[in-house]
């Protein structure tokens, strides 16, 4: 083994991380200590962006010494998870079957554009007094809001087609079925979990405006009462929940792309080849 190929100690690994990533290590303590300086010295007034340390005293009030942001929590990112559930399989079932009959995507894509073009937030009141102010409302618009880019990408990555390749199929002798779960559906895996990405976030961008129009329990109740009270450290505690819930749902989405898609990636795809080839030596064996 040369000495390229000898594997890098974990004091090692860590250490490279740790310089990759001092720069911005000093620049975020380098903005939190001027903006600490400024609001203790009044060149920014506390009632509109507190002192960082405030703002951590409510993240320690909120999570750890009465811990009532939990509920809030997992009550609103259940709204995005379901809303985006029931939005990604409408908008797959729409685009696959736009993607095998062109009559039908002629009709459809009209009305998907549409309900793009509305404002999420003006259909707000009009979903309320449909679905109430319990968690319907807010799942609904939730679903609503991630539809479209679902929708879209996976559309496009379904039409997109390399002709060379089912020419190949064709020739082969594959059904049409088959055509489409081969070549077509892992071709439009890429897109598809891009419009994922987006759609899952926006997503909770819609339970979230859902909460700030009118509901009972979520993120954004619990910041519109802080708001209200002028208690801006909370609010702005809360509002840093919201982007952790945005985090773990994109994250997540990210995850399972590393491992559906992992064709796309140079690792992953001799990870996947070594594993079959493990599989098939066994087999081998028996």
């Amino acid at each position: 083994m040369s000495v390229s190929d000898q594997p890098i100690p974990l004091s090692g690994r860590i250490l490279d991380i740790g310089v990759r990533f001092l720069p911005h290590f000093v620049l975020f303590a380098v903005i939190i200590g001027a903006w600490e300086i400024s609001v203790a010295t009044g060149l920014i007034t506390s009632i509109i962006i507190p002192r960082p340390s405030a703002i951590w005293s409510a993240i320690v009030e909120l999570y750890i010494t009465e811990g009532t942001i939990y509920r809030h929590f997992f009550i609103t990112l259940t709204e995005a998870v379901v809303g985006f559930a029931i939005g990604a399989g409408v908008a797959v079932s729409l685009a696959i079957a736009s993607s095998l009959w062109d009559p039908f995507r002629r009709y459809v894509t009209p009305y998907a554009v549409v309900l793009n073009v509305t404002p999420g937030i003006a259909l707000t009141p009009v979903i309320i007094a449909w679905f109430g102010y319990g968690m319907g409302s807010k799942i609904a618009l939730a679903a609503i809001i991630s539809f479209f880019p679902i929708f879209v990408n996976t559309l496009t990555g379904l039409v997109q087609v390399d002709e060379d390749r089912e020419e190949l199929f064709n020739s082969l002798g594959a059904s049409n079925v088959q055509v489409f779960r081969k070549l077509r559906a892992p071709a439009a895996l890429p897109l598809m979990f891009a419009g994922f990405k987006i759609g899952l976030t926006t997503a909770l961008i819609g339970a979230v405006v859902a909460e700030f129009a009118q509901a009972t329990d979520g993120v954004g109740v619990l910041m519109s009462r802080f708001s209200f009270q002028l208690n801006m450290a909370a609010s702005l505690a809360t509002l840093l929940s919201m982007t952790v819930i945005g985090l773990i749902l994109f994250y997540s989405m990210e995850f399972l792309d590393d491992r559906i898609v992992f064709w796309r990636r140079e690792s992953r795809r001799a990870a996947a080849s070594r594993a079959r080839a493990r599989t098939w030596a066994a087999q081998a064996k028996k």
